[in-house]
């Protein structure tokens, strides 16, 4: 599962606990609960779905691992064999290293 399809899944699941979001302004980069105002089983709902429709388990001791979408799309490509997308803010910050 490469990171567009990681990502399109954790949106997919997001759209459906929380279907008052307006997932198109969401920062890729925010904590989920805060900015969708998820409470623990809207977060619990996410986890579970996405290992229903990935096949990749996250354990609880991962969950602050994967609280944001680029987090859960980062994860998702990990333990599925291929590469996470590269972050905004990663780019930024080596540009500077140049």
């Amino acid at each position: 599962m490469n990171a567009e399809e990681s990502q399109a899944a954790v949106l997919a699941l997001l759209s459906e606990i929380t279907p008052e979001a307006d997932l198109a302004s969401l920062d890729v980069e925010a904590d989920l609960r805060t900015e969708l105002d998820m409470d623990s089983m809207d977060f619990l709902n996410l986890v579970e779905g996405l290992a229903e429709s990935t096949g990749v388990d996250i354990p609880e001791v991962d969950y602050p691992k994967v609280r944001s979408v680029q987090a859960l799309t980062g994860y998702l490509a990990l333990r599925t064999g291929e590469q996470p997308a590269p972050s905004p803010l990663a780019d930024a910050r080596t540009a500077g290293d140049e």
